[in-house]
C-alpha cells in the first residue's frame, strides 16, 4: 500500500486552485498545511498570483519543479478531469478531488466520473466529492473542512473513515469537545477509484491506529470490505460501524417468503455479524464505542459495579446495562465487609448500585472504594456515575477515578449524569471512557465485551461448480420448478426431503396414500403457482379413504382459483414431530447472495423471527443464526419437549449456501419452507420447496 503512504504521508503537496483568501475553501488547505506544521514541500497553482503565503505560486501544473506526492485539485467539476489528466501525465502519485457533481449527482455526474477515473490513468484518486483526509499523528492536514479551522487536535487511536465529508466534521468537532482523539480522519466521498477497504487495509499497518470507524452508506466492492475487515479483526484492531439507511420502506416484493422479509440493512447487519463488525446502533454511539475499544481494556465477562452517589442515574445505567445484558450482582461477601468498615455515614455499600453518598466523603475515602470494588474477583467491569456533587467538587471523583483506572487492568468507565462537559473532557483526555449518555456507556461496554470474544477463523463453503453433477443441472432449466424438481435440486446438495410420491390423478393419489399407513399431507403439484397454500392446494392430516375426494376438491378450488390446471398431486408423509423453519434465499442488490433463517410455515411473515448471513456461509454462522433466533429455546427442549436434532440443521443450512455458491447467478429465488427439524439424531428435512432459475 506504499501509494497510500504517499497519499497519507506526502513529502510534496501541490494545491490546484489555489486562493491566499483563507475564509474560502480554495484557501484553507494551504492555511492548514502551515498551520499544523507540514515539513515537505507546497506548490500552489494559480495562474493569477506570483505568491501565495510566501510559497511561489506556478501558473499550471506543466509549471510544477517536480511531480508532486499529492496533489489537492480545488477547480470547478467542469475543470477537475483536465487537471487530474496533467497530474497523472507528469506522474503524480494520487490526488484529491473536492468538486461535486460527479457520481452523486446523476446519469451525467455518473459519466463524468467515469471519465474522471480513466483520465487519472494509474494515479490514485480520493473523491470525487470529498473533503479530504486528516493525518492527525503525522500532523498532516489535505483538507478544506471548516472544522479546521477553530482548534488543534486531540490525538488519539481512533481512525475514523466516512463516505461522508459533512460527517467526517460533524465527528470531528464533537470528538474534539469530549476529549476523543483520532489518529486519520479520511473521507472517501463518491469512491471513483480509492473506497472504505482500501484505507482499512492501510490501518491494519498504521502504528498509531487501535480501532477503526466507519460512516457508511454502502459497499461498492463488498469482497474487498470483507478481506480488509478479517485483516484489521486478525492484528487486533476492532471495527465499529454505523451504517445510514436502516429504512425497509423500499423493500422489494419477491415471489417468495425471503424477498419479502429481506432488505438491504438487514444484509448489512448480516455481514457486520458475520465479520465480527461492531455496529453503532446511534450516531452518538460510534464515537463513544470506538473511544472505549481504544483503551484495549478486555472485558471478560458481564458482571458490572455500579458506584454512585445519585440513585435516580444509577437506576439509568442499571437499566441500561441490564438490557444489554449485563448482570450487577451484589458484592461478594470480603468486599462488602471491606466496604462496610468505612463506615461512611449513610452510604450503602452491600448492594449493586454500591451508593457512597458523596456527602462528607473525602477523596482518599472514595479512592478506597473504587480500589476495593475494582479488585473484588466478582465484578467483570466498573461503572461511576458522576453526579451533580461531582460538579461542586470534581476532583473528589476525578482523581481518584484516574488514579483507580491507572492501577487496575479491570475496565473502568463513568457516566455523567448532569451536564458536564469540562469534567468528561478532562476524564477523557486522561484515558478514563465517560459516557453522557447510559445507554451509550452500556453499549459500549457490550462492544468491549464482544471484542474481547475470541473468533476463530473458519473456512466457509464456498463456489464449487464440481459440486454439480448430471442430475443436478438437469433441472437448472430458466423458470420455476415445481416441489418435487426443488427437493430434487436441494437432495443433490445433501438436504433431505420428505417421503413423498407424485400422482398423475386422485384415484393414483389415493393408491399412493395407502404406502404411507396413516394420515398424509395432498398437494397440488404446479410450477406456475409456488405459494399452494394461499391457493388451497395443500391439505394436511389427510385420512386414507378421504385422499381420493380431496384431491378432486382441491383440484377444482385451485383451478377456479389461479385459472391453471395442476400439473398433477402430492402425497407426502405427515411430518408431526419436527419444528417449521423456513430457510431462504435472497440476493441483495449490493451485498450479493444471503441467506435467511426463520420461524416457518405460514407464519413466517406475521412473527419475522429471522436471521441472515451473506454466503458463504460456515458452520459457526450457522449456529450463530440458529442462537439468533427468538424462537431458538423450541429447538433447544422447551417444556418437555425433545431437543432438536440442531446439528442436521446446521449441516442443511452450510449444505444450502453451498448450493447457492455453486448455482451462482443462475439461480433467481430459492426456499425451504417448511424445513422440518425433527429430534435429536433423526434430521431435517424439506417439506416443501420454491426454486426460480434465470436464464443467465
Amino acid at each position: 500500500m506504499r501509494h497510500l503512504d504517499r497519499l497519507l504521508r506526502p513529502r510534496s503537496v501541490v494545491i490546484v486552485g489555489a486562493s491566499a483568501d483563507k475564509t474560502k475553501l480554495t484557501g484553507r488547505p494551504l492555511a492548514y498545511l502551515e498551520k499544523y506544521g507540514f515539513t515537505g514541500s507546497i506548490y500552489p497553482v494559480n495562474p493569477r498570483s506570483e505568491t501565495i503565503d510566501g510559497h511561489r505560486c506556478y501558473p499550471d501544473i506543466a509549471a510544477l519543479p517536480e511531480p508532486p506526492d499529492v496533489a489537492i485539485v480545488l477547480v470547478a467539476a467542469s475543470k477537475v478531469t483536465a487537471a487530474v489528466r496533467e497530474l497523472a501525465a507528469i506522474g503524480t502519485k494520487a490526488a484529491i478531488v473536492l468538486a461535486s457533481g460527479f457520481g452523486e449527482s446523476g446519469p451525467e455526474g455518473r459519466l463524468r466520473q467515469e471519465e474522471l477515473k480513466r483520465s487519472a490513468d494509474g494515479m490514485r484518486l480520493l473523491g470525487p466529492n470529498t473533503i479530504g483526509l486528516v493525518n492527525v499523528s503525522d500532523r498532516i492536514v489535505l483538507s478544506a473542512s471548516n472544522a479546521l479551522v477553530e482548534e488543534d487536535f486531540v490525538p488519539g487511536a481512533i481512525a475514523l473513515v466516512s463516505q461522508s465529508g459533512g460527517i467526517l466534521g460533524s465527528l470531528l468537532s464533537r470528538a474534539q469537545a469530549l476529549g476523543i482523539g483520532f489518529s486519520k480522519l479520511i473521507a472517501t466521498g463518491n469512491e471513483c477509484d480509492l473506497e472504505v477497504a482500501d484505507f482499512i487495509d492501510y490501518l491494519v499497518d498504521d502504528p498509531a491506529t487501535k480501532v477503526i470507524a466507519l460512516y457508511l452508506e454502502g459497499l461498492r466492492k463488498p469482497p474487498a470490505f470483507r478481506a480488509a475487515v478479517s485483516r484489521a479483526l486478525a492484528a487486533g484492531k476492532p471495527v465499529v460501524a454505523f451504517k445510514v439507511g436502516r429504512s425497509e420502506s423500499g423493500m422489494r416484493s419477491t415471489v417468495s417468503h425471503t424477498g419479502a422479509l429481506a432488505g438491504s440493512d438487514a444484509a448489512y447487519d448480516a455481514l457486520f455479524r458475520q465479520l465480527g463488525v461492531i455496529r453503532a446502533a446511534r450516531y452518538a454511539e460510534l464515537l463513544d464505542i470506538a473511544m472505549a475499544l481504544s483503551r484495549a481494556r478486555p472485558l471478560t465477562g458481564k458482571r458490572v459495579a455500579i458506584i454512585t452517589s445519585t440513585g435516580g442515574a444509577a437506576s439509568l445505567l442499571a437499566d441500561a446495562t441490564g438490557l444489554a445484558g449485563f448482570e450487577t450482582p451484589p458484592p461478594d461477601e470480603a468486599t462488602a465487609a471491606k466496604l462496610n468498615a468505612l463506615a461512611i455515614e449513610g452510604a450503602t455499600l452491600d448492594r449493586n448500585p454500591i451508593d457512597v453518598t458523596l456527602a462528607g466523603v473525602r477523596s482518599d475515602t472514595f479512592r478506597t472504594v473504587l480500589d476495593a470494588v475494582a479488585a473484588s474477583p466478582g465484578y467483570d467491569a466498573v461503572a461511576v456515575v458522576l453526579g451533580s456533587s461531582a460538579l461542586r467538587e470534581p476532583e473528589t471523583v476525578g482523581g481518584p477515578l484516574r488514579a483507580c483506572a491507572a492501577a487496575h487492568e479491570k475496565p473502568i468507565v463513568g457516566f455523567a449524569s448532569p451536564g458536564a462537559p469540562q469534567l468528561v473532557r478532562q476524564l477523557n483526555l486522561a484515558g478514563v471512557p465517560v459516557f453522557t449518555e447510559p445507554e451509550n456507556c452500556a453499549a459500549s461496554l457490550a462492544a468491549m465485551r464482544r471484542a474481547g470474544e475470541p473468533r476463530p477463523v473458519e473456512t466457509a463453503s464456498g463456489p464449487a461448480a464440481a459440486v454439480i453433477g448430471d442430475d443436478v443441472r438437469a433441472l437448472l432449466r430458466p423458470g420455476a420448478l415445481n416441489e418435487v424438481e426443488s427437493k430434487r435440486l436441494f437432495a443433490g446438495f445433501g438436504i433431505s426431503a420428505t417421503r413423498e410420491v407424485v400422482a398423475a390423478t386422485p384415484a393414483a393419489a389415493a393408491a399412493a396414500a395407502k404406502g404411507f399407513g396413516g394420515r398424509v399431507v395432498v398437494k397440488i403439484l404446479s410450477r406456475h403457482v409456488l405459494h399452494k397454500s394461499e391457493a388451497g392446494g395443500v391439505a394436511i392430516g389427510v385420512l386414507l379413504e378421504e385422499v381420493s375426494r380431496t384431491c378432486v376438491e382441491m383440484a377444482e378450488r385451485f383451478t377456479e382459483t389461479t385459472r391453471q390446471q395442476p400439473d398433477g398431486f402430492l402425497v407426502q408423509e405427515l411430518v408431526s414431530d419436527g419444528i417449521e423453519l423456513i430457510l431462504g434465499f435472497h440476493r441483495d442488490a449490493q451485498l450479493g447472495p444471503a441467506i435467511l433463517l426463520g420461524l416457518g410455515g405460514v407464519t413466517a411473515e406475521l412473527f419475522r423471527d429471522t436471521s441472515m448471513r451473506l454466503v458463504p456461509v460456515s458452520r459457526r454462522d450457522a449456529e450463530e443464526m440458529i442462537g439468533e433466533l427468538q424462537s431458538a429455546p423450541l429447538l433447544k427442549g422447551f417444556r418437555g419437549r425433545p431437543p432438536a436434532d440442531i446439528p442436521a440443521l446446521v449441516a442443511a443450512i452450510v449444505a444450502f449456501s453451498t448450493m447457492i455458491g455453486a448455482i451462482g447467478d443462475k439461480l433467481e429465488e430459492a426456499e425451504i419452507n417448511p424445513l422440518f427439524v425433527r429430534p435429536l439424531g433423526c434430521g431435517a428435512v424439506a417439506a416443501d420447496g420454491v426454486v426460480i432459475v434465470n436464464e443467465v
